[in-house]
């Protein structure tokens, strides 16, 4: 079979050039990516050199020589740059098959011109051209996969870094702006953020599906945070997104510009340290826990709160102070009614009564008057804060 190559190589190089062409017309037409990423000229010298090395690979091999390391390294190469172009792996094998198959059609040819008794002899080369073809596509395919993990840890970090911009607020206008249109996001809009406690795993709540917000997550050594892209969704909608994850969050009220972000990452930051302990509701709104949220933010100031207010109380045995401390929170939960924290807390609405004066008496404070239960009301949110003390522990 080489001896009839060398015979036919120059009409089969004037073959293969026809073949080339071809080839590239042919990808540019069905394959949309190419068309996108290359000049017809660069195609059709690329299909051109993939053709010859092809045959020097099916003479070599005839011959018992190695495969050419310059035309693995030149499948690899072509398979990294069709990675960092974005053309799918698909399209870059069915051109390499397309390839093997119109090389051969094109040799068989040449074969046929030059003298049709000689094909027969031709048949064994069959294996060795698909052999050759095999191996420079998976040369192209490892390649391929090298350069699209090393392309999507770039794309990754490039995204970390955009988010930084917008959640921490150390950009200028201008980079918050910018890194803005590179994530995707509207000018005006309505977005939150959310933040993670030790454990959170964003990931797992999923990415947006079907009708569900968009989500940036960003982790990193200090802690976790998705920027969500609620659209006209409600707020709310994002305890939907966490339910999966089972992951404990603070949530931002609602803001309208990508500028407003790193205040809203602030505020997330501070509603997660109202949150429930793990086995409580997964998401705290900020705008729901606000008073707890009013006492977070200053520990220095909480801790005196509970010093000045409660004091007393926090003094008693720990079995007295849970429960007055319980039957406080109880009844501020049912909104001041007596009756409904007995029920919560199974027991009658007298043992209850009984319990809220002595803690009136103890702190100094009336129950009926509406600036001491605020007082009585932040200084228990503090407590909580403080201690990780269950909202309602079902003491009778």
């Amino acid at each position: 079979m080489e001896r009839i190559i060398e015979e036919i190589r120059e009409d089969l190089g004037r073959r293969i050039a026809v073949a080339a062409d071809r080839l590239a017309d042919r990808t540019l037409a069905e394959e949309p990516g190419y068309a996108g990423q290359f000049g017809r000229a660069e195609l059709r010298e690329r299909i051109h050199r993939t053709l010859e090395r092809a045959v020097a690979a099916l003479v070599g091999g005839e011959r018992g020589l190695p495969p050419d390391p310059a035309d693995v390294r030149e499948a690899g190469a072509e398979g990294a740059d069709a990675a960092e172009r974005g053309l799918p792996l698909e399209s870059l094998l069915r051109g390499y098959r397309r390839a093997g198959r119109l090389l051969w059609q094109t040799l068989t040819e040449a074969v046929a011109a030059h003298d049709r008794a000689a094909l027969p002899r031709l048949l064994p080369g069959a294996a060795a051209l698909w052999e050759a073809v095999d191996r420079m596509s998976d040369a192209a395919c490892e390649a391929y996969g090298r350069a699209e993990a090393g392309r999507a840890d770039r794309d990754r970090e490039r995204r970390a870094a955009l988010l930084d911009a917008l959640l921490d607020g150390t950009a200028t206008a201008a980079g918050v702006a910018d890194a803005a249109v590179r994530l995707g996001l509207p000018e005006r809009g309505r977005f939150a953020v959310l933040a993670f406690g030790p454990g959170g795993a964003p990931t797992a709540a999923g990415a947006a599906s079907g009708g569900g917000p968009r989500v940036w997550w960003r982790m990193r050594a200090d802690g976790e945070s998705g920027l969500v892209e609620l659209g006209a969704l409600p707020l709310e909608s994002v305890r939907d997104l966490l339910a999966p994850a089972g992951a404990r969050a603070g949530v931002s009220p609602v803001v309208e510009s990508p500028a407003e972000l790193a205040g809203a990452r602030r505020l997330a930051a501070l509603a997660l340290r109202t949150a429930p302990a793990a086995g409580g509701p997964g998401a705290a709104l900020l705008d729901e826990r606000l008073p707890a949220a009013l006492v977070a933010g200053d520990a220095e100031l909480a801790g005196r709160l509970r010093r000045v207010v409660l004091g007393p109380v926090l003094a008693l045995a720990p079995e007295d102070r849970r429960v007055l401390l319980t039957t406080l929170g109880t009844w501020l939960a049912c909104q001041g009614s007596t009756t409904y924290a007995a029920q919560r807390l199974y027991c009658h609405r007298n043992t209850v009564s009984n319990r809220l004066r002595r803690l009136e008496r103890l702190t100094g404070r009336s129950l009926a008057d509406p600036a001491q239960v605020v007082e009585l009301a932040l200084a228990h949110a503090a407590v909580l804060q403080h201690t990780a003390l269950p909202h309602h522990t079902g003491v009778r």
